[in-house]
């Protein structure tokens, strides 16, 4: 077996998971919510399928993980489907405070309904998220339960510690590089350490493997922020499924911007001076190529794209899962979306 063959049996798997979580809100009493639900999901309304589902990266890899450690993944599915849920309750309070109109290609759930309601949605997916952790408890002793608990609810409060740095650094000038890396240790790397370090868990593994694991899965998510920031302004929208101009314009301190303000030109002048203007963005976007930023950025992104292999090397996956996790790593470390 290789990755889409394990794709194959576990993405669907995923996704009954995820729906059977969010039916508990229940149609009947709360109909117009679950539509929200279900749409910012990719499941109803204009454009929904795979494309608008997301990818579903990091409940894949903890059952790779769950796999590769010699276990069967499919009593760790509650796991999984928690750890997308909360993910997708980031997004959409994400969307809410970058103002982003698009979220994979389709307008956000705060742009389609409102704000405050979009506030609910984010909110009702992080409490089904908590729940769906108890379903672990068919499976799994209590003992267990409550450590996958615990990594999970140490993965929120670091994630949304980042997402306040994220925004607190857009009204401060002064940043340096330096600055830019615990910000991203807990908006992205934070959750994608716990999926690994949860499917090591629940996978049997022992505590100095449970480590690595969990290294790999922070170093991931090291390397895909560092990516992300690098498509934010670079990227190809018809791609990404959401615009490049809304990093610079949103005033973003992602990895390029912090090095074009140490450089102390032409950019670092006009990004001083106020906000960006989605017509200047093209411009700035050369005026950082010029810079060196678009080479730096890219550089960084390989050195943790290094740095996540080697760690995983280090956590020693097994079997026909080991395989498949490394070629999912590739994939995820060499994306263009």
């Amino acid at each position: 077996m290789n990755l889409q063959d394990y794709s194959a049996q576990m993405l669907p798997a995923i996704e009954s998971e995820l729906q059977q979580f969010v039916d508990r809100l229940g149609q009947d009493r709360a109909n117009g919510f679950h539509e929200m639900l279900t749409y910012h999901m990719g499941w109803t309304g204009e454009g929904a399928g795979r494309e608008a589902q997301g990818k579903r990266i990091r409940p894949l890899l903890m059952l790779l993980t769950t796999a590769a450690c010699g276990k069967n993944w499919k009593p760790a599915l509650p796991a999984a489907a928690s750890i997308e849920l909360i993910h997708n309750f980031s997004l959409v309070h994400d969307d809410i405070q970058d103002h982003s109109d698009l979220r994979r290609g389709r307008p956000t759930v705060w742009k389609k309904w409102n704000m405050p309601q979009a506030i609910n949605v984010g909110d009702m997916l992080f409490i089904l998220a908590q729940m769906a952790i108890l379903g672990l408890q068919e499976h799994f002793p209590a003992e267990i339960v409550l450590k996958v608990d615990g990594i999970i609810q140490k993965a929120c409060m670091e994630l949304s510690c980042g997402q306040y740095l994220d925004i607190s650094y857009e009204s401060q000038n002064n940043l340096a590089l330096e600055d830019y890396w615990p910000m991203v240790s807990g908006k992205t790397a934070a959750l994608l350490s716990a999926c690994p370090w949860v499917g090591a868990l629940l996978g049997g593994a022992d505590e100095t493997q449970q480590e690595a694991w969990q290294n790999f899965g922070h170093s991931l998510g090291l390397a895909f922020q560092v990516q992300d920031d690098y498509l934010g302004i670079w990227g190809d929208s018809a791609l990404t499924g959401k615009s490049t101009e809304s990093d610079l314009v949103a005033g973003k301190k992602s990895l390029p911007v912090l090095f074009g303000m140490e450089k102390r030109g032409a950019f670092a002048k006009r990004w001083s001076e106020g906000p960006i203007q989605p017509e200047e963005v093209s411009f700035l976007a050369e005026q950082l190529t010029e810079e060196g930023a678009k080479l730096y950025t890219q550089q960084a992104a390989d050195q943790m794209t290094e740095l996540a292999l080697q760690n995983l090397r280090m956590a020693a996956p097994k079997g026909k899962a080991g395989e498949a996790l490394y070629e999912l790593a590739h994939e995820l470390l060499k994306r263009q979306a």
